[in-house]
């Protein structure tokens, strides 16, 4: 039988929506007013990947992973604890390459969880659906010749029927049933929550990359894994947890909100309208981390002259510098 999601439309949960939908307005309205999107998009990825590993108890600090996101040595650290935040910086990027994907298979789930778990697994391999039984404090996952099976109709579900309600109901269901079925050996909470991430990303609900959600999760975790657990004591009944996930999105907007006020008010008066193929030049950028002139004309599909037209604005409004001569140079963001 295919996956159907269980839930009612509580006022408690229409009015959590209806304010998430207003933020979500204002916020897209401000980032007309771009020159802080860089810094802000650089600064949820650090903290995504912060919370979202600090939940599954990796020992780094906030600063730590910011050091490994710029490439920066962080000594007196364990190797397994780099390697968890290395991994799951590795996992946005996959997903936000793939943020356009119309359609999830079993390939792209199993490929991210082998790019997030890779040689951090503490059983069962990375990449492959488990083929063991695990148990989650009280919660006992259900046998593994049923784990195929039920992620058929939950990617059947979330590619064909998802669409039907809002993203912001989508991502939280999405979320727990990965849980439910808790597909892999190790590493589903990490995956689980970066398959939310990925489906506001693909219906357009964060076409910026600026929500940090795990962060609500982390602050408060006994109150987390209480919220995973309420549906099954309420016979899978989705409603208490669209409501707790739907409030954790409203409150994780209401940042990024102040994180703009304060970004904009750094920014001055320099404001910058990005032209389409500065957009992509700047997505290049944070995927490459640098590129010389030339990676970046034939990158964007530009003439020479084209580039240096794109790159003057930016390097003007300080979201871009060059590292070297003019000529021999490489540019990167700031």
């Amino acid at each position: 039988m295919s996956y159907e999601p269980l839930y009612s439309i509580t006022p408690a949960l229409l009015s959590q929506v209806e304010q998430v939908a207003a933020l979500r307005e204002r916020i897209l309205a401000a980032a007309v007013q771009v020159p802080w999107i860089p810094a802000l998009q650089k600064d949820t990825r650090i903290r995504n990947a912060h919370c979202s590993t600090a939940i599954e108890g990796n020992p780094l600090t906030l600063e730590q992973v910011r050091a490994i996101e710029e490439g920066r040595e962080i000594p007196a650290t364990g190797p397994r604890s780099r390697r968890e935040v290395a991994n799951y910086f590795a996992g946005l990027r996959f997903v936000e390459k793939n943020a356009q994907r119309s359609a999830v298979t079993h390939e792209e789930v199993l490929k991210l969880h082998r790019i997030m778990a890779g040689g951090v697994m503490d059983q069962g391999m990375a990449g492959r659906y488990r083929k063991i039984r695990v148990r989650v404090g009280d919660y006992v996952a259900p046998p593994p010749e049923k784990v195929q099976l039920m992620m058929s109709d939950l990617l059947a579900w979330w590619n064909k029927r998802a669409a039907r309600i809002s993203s912001i109901l989508s991502s939280a269901v999405l979320h727990h049933r990965f849980e439910v079925i808790h597909p892999f050996a190790d590493g589903n909470g990490r995956a689980g929550r970066m398959l939310s991430l990925w489906e506001l990303y693909r219906r357009g609900f964060d076409n910026h990359h600026i929500f940090s959600i795990d962060e609500f999760y982390w602050e408060n975790r006994p109150r987390y894994y209480a919220a995973l657990d309420k549906v099954r004591k309420k016979k899978d009944d989705l409603t208490s947890w669209l409501e707790y996930s739907a409030e954790g999105l409203r409150l994780t907007l209401e940042r990024v909100w102040t994180r703009i006020q304060k970004l904009s008010a750094h920014a001055g008066k320099t404001k910058l309208v990005l032209r389409p193929k500065q957009e992509q030049l700047l997505h290049l950028l944070r995927e490459q981390k640098a590129l010389t002139p030339r990676e970046i004309w034939d990158g964007i599909g530009v003439s020479k002259q084209g580039a240096l037209d794109l790159l003057g604005p930016l390097l003007k409004a300080g979201l871009v510098r060059r590292i070297g001569t003019r000529k021999t140079g490489r540019y990167v963001l700031t």
